[in-house]
């Protein structure tokens, strides 16, 4: 576990590294641990390194183990991955943040979800799919297709949404991606040029262990890291 430690060290280190290429303050970058597929040992190995925020990817598999993790105070359990709309009760209750959010009768539900349960807002991220790609879930990068969510977040009191995430077609050069992390920065300033009540537009989560130095420089916030922090995935 010590590993996790070192891991943990060297990619802030690169978060720091990238930010200052950029010329833009590190401290303004958020460090996600991508816990999911992982044991409650690892997650903890990582909050006693330093992380207080951790993305998940399926609802039923942070049920599981959250027992084991539920005692750790201050962290932050964000849901990365799709949600399916029969899981969206359990997602409201589980986590603090949903960063998966493509459609407007799903952060419906979350809204209604969130008023039942009596909880704080909940923050939510729109997923953009920049690269059009059909096996991934996002709205196309338009600002009228992300449009109805805007409009309809001031009559949505129990949800807060405040930023984009996506997750660019794969390029075994983290360059490949730079074209994607700019496209998404561009939505994010046209979106934030117009006047939407309950919006804002303060997080762009995008980058992974693959590309995130490539996704800082282009203005990420929020660098989701999995395999840099925790090594490569257990089999299922």
């Amino acid at each position: 576990m010590s590993d996790i430690a070192d891991r943990i060290n060297q990619v802030r280190q690169r978060i720091v590294q990238a930010a200052r290429r950029a010329g833009r303050n590190p401290d303004e970058i958020t460090l996600m641990a991508v816990s999911k597929t992982h044991p409650p040992e690892s997650v903890i190995a990582a909050y006693q390194a330093g992380i207080r925020i951790f993305g998940e990817s399926r609802v039923q598999e942070f049920a599981s183990k959250i027992s084991a993790v539920q005692s750790l105070q201050n962290a932050r359990w964000i849901l990365i991955g799709h949600l399916q709309s029969n899981k969206t009760n359990k997602a409201a209750e589980l986590f603090h943040e949903i960063h998966s959010v493509d459609s407007l009768g799903l952060l419906e539900r979350l809204n209604g979800a969130r008023e039942k349960l009596q909880s704080p807002p909940l923050a939510v991220l729109i997923e953009v799919n920049v690269g059009g790609e059909a096996a991934k879930s996002g709205l196309p990068a338009e600002l009228e297709a992300i449009r109805p969510l805007l409009n309809a977040a001031a009559d949505l009191p129990h949800v807060q949404i405040y930023g984009l995430m996506t997750i660019p077609p794969h390029t075994e050069d983290p360059e490949g991606a730079r074209p994607y992390f700019r496209k998404l920065r561009a939505l994010r300033d046209e979106i934030a040029r117009h006047i939407f009540p309950a919006v804002s537009m303060e997080q762009l989560s995008m980058g992974m262990s693959h590309d995130f130095e490539v996704a800082i420089e282009e203005g990420s916030t929020c660098a989701r890291i999995g395999t840099a922090i925790f090594g490569e995935r257990p089999k299922r």
